[in-house]
């Protein structure tokens, strides 16, 4: 059984404005195939045409495109019993 991943760079707090891209960026100790997911507010974050989920071995990486005002809050990323908020 493989040991859970932690958080090892946690997200930072993003400001930008109406209209732009606003991109969070999370690493883990280690690859690993448990669930990791984005959250805006409480709820759970796909990809789509309005959000890029990316993961690129260890590091983990959200897009918001052209945030609008509805986008301000708490975004959190999950994986295991880890969480790392912005």
């Amino acid at each position: 059984k493989e040991s859970a991943a932690t958080i090892v760079e946690t997200l930072k707090d993003v400001t930008s404005y109406e209209g732009e891209d606003a991109v969070f960026e999370c690493r883990l100790s280690r690859e690993t195939t448990q669930d990791a997911q984005w959250f805006l507010g409480d709820v759970p974050l796909q990809s789509n045409e309005m959000n890029e989920i990316i993961v690129q071995g260890t590091r983990h990486t959200l897009i918001l495109r052209k945030v609008t005002l509805e986008d301000c809050g708490s975004i959190s990323f999950k994986v295991g019993q880890h969480t790392s908020a912005a």
